[in-house]
């Protein structure tokens, strides 16, 4: 049986791939949901419903993304920066700019 070594530093990258799909996939699909409930077309609580189905889309390609990319660090930015700007749009589009 062949046995393989693995360093400490392979193994934190692809912990830190399993945290940033696990979290930053969450909450870029919780902010895609939200704005695509913000901008669809229908009946408010069609909208919602609808865009929460496909939150589990964007969750999966989330997923996907953050194991496709070339390193850990690369993932946690572009899960960073994708959610920032989608939440910035969901602010944007919130009536009064989200001031309650």
């Amino acid at each position: 049986m062949k046995t393989v070594d693995l360093s400490w530093q392979y193994r934190f990258q692809v912990a830190s791939r399993v945290v940033a799909a696990a979290l930053g996939g969450y909450a870029f699909a919780s902010a895609m949901t939200v704005l695509l409930a913000l901008v669809w077309p229908l009946p408010r609580a069609q909208a919602v419903l609808a865009s929460t189905m496909l939150g589990f889309v964007w969750y999966l390609l989330a997923v996907m993304w953050v194991f496709s990319t070339r390193s850990a660090t690369r993932a946690w930015i572009g899960m960073l920066v994708s959610t920032a700007i989608v939440a910035v749009l969901c602010w944007w589009l919130l009536p009064a700019g989200g001031a309650a």
